[in-house]
């Protein structure tokens, strides 16, 4: 999946695949991970956010079910 670089102290990248409501999101250090069933308009919101990280963790992580690819 390709992934646009973000400007964040948390998160290196994020891609979606809108066929899949598959979000991908590189976090600083390496670790990959996927989201299952993400919305378009979250994943809009996460691109939008004046935090990406704080957006992450309030309306991502632990709300999606997801898995470490990386």
């Amino acid at each position: 999946m390709n992934r646009t670089p973000v400007s964040s102290s948390n998160l290196r990248s994020v891609g979606y695949d809108s066929a899949t409501n598959t979000l991908e999101i590189e976090f600083h250090g390496g670790r990959v991970y996927q989201y299952f069933n993400v919305p378009e308009s979250v994943y809009n919101g996460l691109m939008n956010a004046a935090s990406h990280g704080k957006y992450h963790h309030r309306r991502i992580k632990d709300k999606f079910p997801y898995e470490r690819i990386r």
